[in-house]
């Protein structure tokens, strides 16, 4: 029996048997891993609340034949109690979470950078200061960044040529200049690239300003580009409330 600590947070919980949980989590160092809490579901379990979604928890497991097993959770972040009271940031912080399931496919295989995004993101929805959206889409950016999906928001996703461009195509891989322009391609209005720009490198002062129609169309581009990478939709996304500012 190997014994092992890691500090994570829960994505999913699922039922196993009469008493038991299998806990998803994305960790610092194992990267997303599956364990069982055992006796999760009893009244008396010491587990308690701490294995939850959106719990960031330090946990200790051991090594089993199938699953890990786990044996102590200390809570590090709460995010769940300022979460689930407000429909937009608890849909948001949905979307975090099962984005975060689906880049991290391979069970075992670290992504560190993944890791301090979801809890980074969710500690920033659990504070409430800024626009459950606009932090949900800076998380998709630079979740894309991660898996090495980025769209191009300047320069040509095609030829690489300078922009500012006009069109954005998502199966040509974002901005299109006009020569490499698909058919069917959007034509978003350049303050809507301003401000994908600024949620990919953290700029809040230009994304705090922009206006409702930039952050409408900002987030249907993000969304969109996300799932065409996935190759799936994403159950949480058409939940999220976005609201007007």
């Amino acid at each position: 029996m190997t014994l092992y600590r890691d500090t994570g947070v829960v994505l999913r919980v699922q039922k196993l048997g009469e008493a038991d949980r299998i806990i998803t989590l994305i960790t610092r160092r194992h990267g997303k891993l599956r364990a069982v809490a055992k006796g999760i579901r009893r009244t008396s379990s010491r587990f308690g609340a701490r294995l939850e979604p959106f719990c960031h928890v330090d946990v200790q497991c051991y090594t089993g034949r199938t699953l890990d097993v786990i044996t102590q959770v200390e809570t590090i972040d709460a995010f769940a109690p300022r979460l689930v009271d407000d429909y937009q940031r608890y849909t948001a912080g949905c979307a975090v979470l099962e984005t975060a399931e689906r880049l991290s496919a391979e069970e075992g295989e670290p992504v560190m950078r993944l890791y301090m995004l979801v809890a980074g993101c969710l500690r920033a929805l659990s504070a409430g200061e800024r626009d459950p959206s606009l932090l949900l889409d800076a998380f998709l950016m630079r979740a894309m960044a991660f898996a090495g999906w980025a769209p191009a928001v300047f320069e040509c996703a095609k030829c690489g040529t300078p922009g500012p461009h006009q069109s954005f195509s998502v199966p040509a891989g974002g901005a299109v200049c006009p020569v490499c322009r698909p058919p069917g391609s959007a034509s978003p209005a350049q303050d809507t690239f301003v401000l994908m720009d600024a949620l990919m490198h953290g700029v809040w002062d230009t994304a705090d300003q922009s206006t409702s129609s930039a952050r409408r169309e900002a987030s249907g581009l993000v969304a969109a580009h996300l799932q065409w990478h996935l190759e799936r939709q994403l159950r949480s996304l058409p939940l999220v409330e976005r609201k007007s500012h």
